[in-house]
């Protein structure tokens, strides 16, 4: 079956504007474009979306996927955007079986941009199998963290936003910015299986931000057995990491990082050397 139709409706990611700064002086800056777009699936409404706008049909794609709407992209016949009215329509090739019932019950999600989710986070967990081969050698973390330490991005000129990417090894295969990571997670779920060339395994997710639940149970979904955040863990993100089998690292800044569940995935090929006071720590008797 075809892959589906996407227009191509890329939106500015930042806007100027000016501001008066503490000395009472006029400056322009640029700030995040925040805009609205509503998703409407066979002509019927489903959710309005807070987004930058960088890859808004991806965005629609994944957002689909990692609510469990549809089962493949190939459902669907095509994605629609027109910023000119802020919509972005959705037609399926069969429909969606009992739709109505599906999108009950939202579940409002933590973190910037404020998201949601239909139905029961931990519905089919159990189900998600991630490859046992997958593994992180420290020395990649490092090149991960240092190319996300260089790129070019929103955040630099503007601030205010979060960025996910998706490396294999340490070489980025996309970076996406949205003001939550939701979105950008989302939009990295939709372009994967538009990809007919991408290997199915040694993905890593990165994040700069923290890893709940959402973010987990997302980067299991698409089948990444390694996720690398900036920031911490949940309480929730950390259970459903260890019930999934997914390796979470999180505080990875510089050479420093905490390796929260199945360090097994972990190779440690590029030990620090100890600080004088970690040696003093370590020589002092219990």
């Amino acid at each position: 079956m075809p892959l589906p139709h996407l227009t191509q409706a890329r939106a500015p990611l930042t806007r100027e504007v000016e501001v008066m700064n503490q000395f009472g002086e006029r400056e322009t800056i640029f700030i995040p474009a925040e805009r609205d777009l509503t998703v409407y699936v066979d002509k019927r409404e489903l959710v309005t979306l807070m987004t930058l706008g960088a890859q808004p049909e991806w965005l629609v794609l994944g957002y689909l996927l990692n609510q469990r709407l549809i089962a493949s992209v190939e459902d669907i016949e095509s994605v629609t955007v027109d910023w000119e009215v802020g919509a972005a329509s959705v037609k399926t090739r069969h429909g969606i079986d009992h739709i109505e019932e599906r999108t009950s019950k939202r579940v409002v999600t933590t973190g910037c941009g404020q998201g949601s989710v239909f139905g029961n986070l931990m519905d089919e967990i159990d189900s998600i199998r991630l490859p046992e081969s997958m593994v992180l050698r420290q020395s990649q973390l490092y090149g991960i963290v240092n190319a996300i330490r260089l790129k070019e991005s929103t955040y630099k000129s503007a601030g205010s936003v979060h960025a996910c990417a998706l490396f294999l090894g340490e070489e980025l295969q996309l970076f996406v910015e949205d003001v939550g990571r939701h979105n950008a997670v989302d939009t990295i779920a939709g372009w994967i299986p538009l990809q007919t060339s991408l290997p199915a395994g040694d993905k890593i997710f990165y994040t700069t931000g923290r890893l709940t639940s959402e973010m987990v149970i997302k980067s299991a979904q698409m089948g990444v057995a390694v996720v690398v955040s900036r920031s911490g863990i949940t309480q929730m993100g950390l259970d459903v990491a260890q019930r999934v089998g997914l390796c979470a690292v999180g505080r990875a800044t510089n050479k420093h990082f905490l390796c929260y569940t199945h360090p097994e995935r972990l190779v440690l090929d590029a030990v620090p050397p100890a600080t004088p006071m970690a040696r003093e720590r370590a020589a002092s008797p219990s």
